[in-house]
Order: structure tokens, then sequence, then C-alpha cells
């Protein structure tokens, strides 16, 4: 199979590279130091909004829009394929993807709004978001209920005249403590005794200041605030939205949500890719830089194995989300579903798995945010739990891949 990325892709790439090297990287440093001397960790740090006029200005702006979107980007849109080595690169420096207007959840929550908006909804939200002007919250997960199972969910949606009153409890919230997030995809119970467990839900658009919604505590991952996106704690206290903010329909939640989670568990494993390399190349350079008992770590046996295992590892992971790109490109992201969960359910581990491997060569200072290695180990951890859980995924791959070779279908 031929995965060669289109002549626009290469190009987007190159020039991609190139404002990394003049742009990304040498701010490392000053970004996390704006984040450090913030008054408000979940303000918008200057250093963001002088990267975006730079990366607009140089055409590197929604580059995640597929083509069937094309009219919402410049560049008509990109496949999976082409878009892959976009956002691995991007994932050589976690808070680079906001620059380029390609962070989750955003690009989530607009390719929802593109799918299933009504104009006047896309106006209000859709467009603003494109623009960079706004952030977004996608508010799926609940504190007291097994989430892995959406069916669980319980916050309850209910009709009242012309409006929707909502009463619930989410956690796990990305974006919500950013400043500049405007507004929350909700999903919840409207019809909690409707017989098809996957037609009780509904999801409605919430403004953020909307009366009643709380934002009760920002939430850590292994330590990490993810500032200035965060994840956060929310409270819905009889909160009313006008009835025309619902998403598609009535009884379409769960449809939305497995239509906007496929997409979304490609873009994590892309960027974890450019994790997973940018800590071997520099698990190399350490090698060649330290010395111990008398000789270069390169010259260690279980150093090289290490690597070597690094090396591998990293080639398998970017030929299965190449692979899983391909076929979602030629048939769809529903016909692609178990390539995404073989994607979903092996890339975060054994891109973990790497990244603590490579911090163990860097001593105790891997563990430290002089590199970039412990933060982006805490983002592979989390992946196993966003967007559903390994283990929901291996249940149901398990289930179509015994089905395929047994002949049969099991229950």
């Amino acid at each position: 199979m031929d995965f060669t990325p289109s002549a626009k892709s290469q190009q987007l790439l190159q020039t991609l590279e190139r404002f990394f090297d003049d742009y990304i990287y040498p701010n490392e440093v000053q970004y996390a130091r704006q984040l450090h001397d913030a008054e408000n960790r979940f303000a918008a740090l200057p250093l963001m909004d002088e990267l975006k006029a730079k990366a607009r200005a140089a055409g590197l702006w929604n580059l995640f829009v597929p083509p069937s979107h094309a009219e919402y980007c410049d560049l008509g849109g990109l496949s999976f394929s082409d878009y892959a080595p976009l956002a691995e690169l991007m994932g050589r420096v976690q808070w680079s993807p906001e620059v380029f207007n390609c962070n989750a959840p955003d690009t989530g929550n607009m390719e929802v709004l593109m799918n299933f908006g009504t104009e006047a909804q896309k106006d209000r939200w859709l467009r603003p978001l494109l623009n960079g002007e706004i952030r977004s919250s996608y508010a799926m997960t609940e504190p007291q209920v097994a989430s892995s199972d959406a069916t669980n969910i319980e916050l309850r949606i209910e009709r009242d005249g012309d409006e929707w009153v909502l009463n619930g409890r989410k956690w796990f919230i990305t974006g919500a403590m950013y400043e500049r997030t405007k507004i929350f995809i909700v999903m919840g119970k409207s019809d909690p005794d409707n017989p098809n467990r996957h037609q009780q839900q509904t999801q409605v658009l919430v403004p953020k200041d909307t009366a009643g919604l709380e934002i009760i505590r920002p939430l850590t991952t292994l330590g990490y605030d993810d500032a200035p996106i965060g994840h956060a704690e929310l409270v819905f206290n009889n909160v009313r939205v006008p009835a025309e903010n619902v998403l598609l329909g009535e009884g379409r939640g769960f449809e939305i949500a497995q239509s906007r989670l496929g997409p979304g568990r490609m873009h994590h494993c892309m960027r974890l890719i450019g994790a997973a390399q940018r800590a071997l190349e520099l698990a190399c350079q350490r090698a060649v830089a330290r010395t111990t008992f008398g000789r270069p770590l390169s010259k260690h046996q279980s150093v090289r194995e290490d690597i070597s295992k690094s090396f591998s590892e990293v080639e398998m992971a970017r030929l299965l989300v190449l692979k899983t790109c391909d076929k979602i490109d030629r048939e769809g992201v529903a016909e692609s579903i178990d390539m995404i969960a073989a994607t979903k359910t092996t890339v975060p581990l054994l891109v973990q798995n790497l990244i603590d491997r490579c911090m163990q060569l860097h001593g105790a200072g891997g563990l430290t945010e002089d590199y970039f290695m412990a933060e982006a180990f805490n983002y592979a951890r989390w992946c196993r739990q966003a967007d559903g859980p390994d283990q929901v995924h291996q249940m149901a791959l398990g289930k179509k891949i015994i089905d395929r070779y047994s002949g049969q279908e099991s229950r």
C-alpha cells in the first residue's frame, strides 16, 4: 500500500515544519513562562494570539477540515491521510494545535456543527469557532455513572414549552475552564423510558454564561491541570435554553456522539505519533551526550535495545494510523470502526510505554518540566480513557473479529 501524502499535504508539511522551526520550538520556554506568570491560568496567553495570527498568514489554519466540508476551509479540505502527517507534527508540542485552530475539543465540536447544526447555529457558533474567536466544550462524561457506556448518562434534558431544562452534573469537560470558551454541547437524557436505549439521549447547545450553569472546580490528570484549556466539573441547575438549541433532533444524541468521537480518536492518535517520535529523538541525543561507567550511554546494550524497540514501535504505530486513515478516506468512518478501534486501543498505550522508556534514559530530569516528555506521558495516559476507555473498544472489536473469522454471530 502506498501511504504517500498528496502534493498539497507535502507542501503544507514543509510550510508547517518551517513554522515550527521559526515560531513553535523557539517559544516553548516563553509559553511556559507566560502560563506560569499568569494571574489566571485559564486565560488566553498573549503568545497564543501572536502565533495564531502568524499561522493564518502562513495559510496553516483549519487544517483538520475534511473535503466533505471544503466550504469551511480556504485549503479546500484535507483527507484523513493528508492530515495525518500534519497532526503528527503538531503532536510534538502539546499546546501547538490551537495555534492552527486544530485542537480538541474544538475540532470535534466544529465537525458536529458542520454536520448537524442549523444555519442559525452555524452563524452564531461555528463561524466564530472557525475564526478562532471563541472556544467550546463537549459535555458528556458524568461522575456518578460509568460513562464508558454512554447510555448510562443521567443528566436530564426536559422540554418545557419553548425551552429545554437541564439538570445534572458533568466532569472532565475539556475546555470548560478556558476563559474564551463560550458554548457547550451537552448530552443528556430526554426520554429515559424509551425502549431503545440509543434513542433516549439528546444534545443541546448551552452558552457558557447561561444561568444555572456552574463550574465547580478544575480537575487534574496525573497532577496536570492542562491549563489554559483545562478540564472541569460542572453542575447544571435548572439551566434553560431555547428549544431551537437542540442539535439534529430529540433522541438523536447518541447518533451525534458516535459520529463525533470516531474522527477525534484518530486525531489524538496522529498527535501521539509526533510525541513518540520526538521522545525517541531526544533519547538518541541523550544517549550520545551522557557517559556512565566510562562510556557513552549509546554504547550500553540495554540502551541500544530500548532505542531499537522504540524506533520499531513508532514505525508500527504510524503505519497503523495511516492504514486506518486510508480506509476512512476510501470507505468512510462507519465502515472503518474496526480499524479505528484497533488504532485507539493500540497507539496511546504503545506511546505511553515508549515515552516512559525515553524518560528513563533522561534520569530524574525526564520527570520534570525541563523536557516535554512528562506532560506527553500524561497526554498518552489520559487518551486511554478519552473518547471511550480501551476496554469498551476492545470488547466491541473482539466481538466483531470473532464474528468475522468464525462465521457466526456472537452475543
